[in-house]
């Protein structure tokens, strides 16, 4: 899947592993074993929903981004690439999701 960032500091700090140390400290193992599995798939429907990695599409104000787990309680957030296609029931269909932004690296249960 392409790999896109919100940002070219954010884009700098995943692309160096000294940088994403400083950035996550004992989060960037984690960060780089889940970049690994979004590097590898074709689409997002390819990406486990189960547990290590558990991708699953965020609510509310947040419906169209979607994340991973880290160590809890941090998840790794990202949303589609471009243009979002939609299944008659209303859901994002995720085989058309070959692109991603990663948005960062967050706790969003508390906001």
């Amino acid at each position: 899947m392409r790999i896109g960032f919100a940002s070219q500091k954010l884009q700098k700090i995943f692309n160096s592993e000294k940088e994403l140390k400083k950035a996550y400290g004992d989060q960037s193992s984690k960060i780089k074993i889940r970049m690994k599995v979004l590097e590898s798939v074709f689409n997002l429907e390819e990406v486990p929903h189960q547990k290590p990695e558990r991708r699953h599409q965020l609510k509310g104000d947040r419906k169209n981004q979607f994340a991973v787990d880290l160590i809890q309680p941090y998840r790794l957030v990202f949303e589609p690439d471009s243009h979002i296609e939609f299944l008659s029931d209303g859901g994002i269909d995720l085989k058309q999701v070959t692109g991603i932004i990663i948005i960062g690296v967050e706790d969003y249960h508390g906001s």
